[in-house]
């Protein structure tokens, strides 16, 4: 009886490492997503630069800093309104236990005040 109560705990323990690591990771993944809009936005403010260059600063940036599943779940886009850029990336993070671990959404926006010819 006893060897069963260990191997439950131990799978128990184990289930729990696995959802603490994957929330580990997603923190990871979001910091760095944030970097990368950021840079994107950066990127697009010179005056010659444009919105191309901001989307393909942020997906350099992503490609540099996540792989896999989790970068196919990033999509970047670049706006410019109002004197501003604005990188926005729409998120979705899969869960490493389907079913289980739902997947997380969430879009995060970097802006960055456009410069102006004088």
């Amino acid at each position: 009886m006893t060897t069963v109560q260990f191997v439950v705990a131990t799978a128990m323990s184990l289930f729990v490492f696995v959802l603490l690591a994957n929330f580990v990771v997603d923190l990871y993944a979001r910091g760095a997503i944030r970097a990368a809009v950021d840079e994107g936005a950066r990127a697009g403010a010179p005056v010659d630069a444009s919105l191309a260059d901001c989307e393909r600063r942020a997906d350099d940036a992503l490609d540099d800093l996540l792989g896999g599943a989790m970068r196919r779940g990033v999509q970047v886009r670049c706006v410019a309104d109002f004197g501003t850029i604005r990188a926005r990336a729409d998120v979705v993070l899969p869960g490493w236990i389907p079913g289980i671990v739902p997947d997380w959404w969430f879009s995060i926006t970097g802006t960055a005040i456009s410069e102006h010819d004088p």
